[in-house]
């Protein structure tokens, strides 16, 4: 199963400020005009007629999203999107199907579809779609981005900035850090001031949030 990588588009680079868009559907011509739908929008995509041939490529490694129609041949959407859960790919997925059926429809958004289109439907809806659902995976990269970002900046810090840092961002004072760690008060500035250098942090404030985002003021209020 090649679930994560990177290939090229028969004409060159994936266009990554657009997105890519994944599109799985046994009937081959819808397939090929949801395809020539996006192609007229200067956005890349990639048609697969079955699960198993989807599974069968790397998932590109840029801003994407999955256009899986429910009913297939072999393993039916619902299955790949939940193989896919199961193997961690996060990719965002467009359910479209001919038959209205709401029970499945939500089924599929309880497992985490952003959207669920009911055949026909019009070019319009799913562009709005498969925008809203790159969209959401461009944000989820730049989170885990700066998640690494601050995890790398963290690793940095000496521990006695880390544990400064935990309890300064849990909201104690100075002279209570000073009397946790048993160190003086212009000590216990000391080492803030460096942990915020250390961190990029411009503001106190800007201190809090990475703390937060780094799971350390739970960590400082159980200690």
């Amino acid at each position: 199963m090649a679930i994560s990588g990177s290939y090229p588009s028969p004409g060159g680079a994936w266009l990554v400020d657009d997105g890519v868009v994944l599109v799985v559907d046994d009937d081959a011509a819808l397939r090929d005009g949801i395809a020539s739908l996006f192609r007229s929008m200067d956005i890349q995509v990639r048609t697969f007629a079955s699960a198993a041939e989807f599974l069968c490529f790397p998932i590109p490694d840029v801003p994407c999203c999955l256009v899986l129609d429910v009913r297939l041949r072999g393993a039916s959407g619902l299955e790949l999107q939940a193989m896919l859960a199961e193997v961690g790919c996060p990719v965002p997925v467009v359910f479209i199907s001919g038959h209205a059926d709401v029970a499945m429809s939500v089924m599929a958004m309880r497992a985490g579809a952003t959207h669920f289109l009911t055949k026909p439907f019009r070019d319009q809806d799913l562009l709005d779609a498969v925008t809203e659902a790159i969209g959401r995976d461009v944000q989820r990269r730049a989170c885990e981005r700066r998640g690494r970002e601050l995890k790398a900046a963290f690793e940095t810090l000496t521990s006695r900035e880390r544990e400064v840092m935990a309890r300064a961002a849990a909201g104690l004072m100075n002279k209570q850090i000073a009397d946790d760690v048993g160190l003086s008060t212009v000590t216990v500035k000391i080492h803030r001031a460096q942990a915020m250098k250390k961190m990029g942090a411009r503001t106190f404030a800007d201190l809090v949030v990475m703390a937060h985002v780094l799971g350390l003021t739970n960590a400082a209020a159980q200690a």
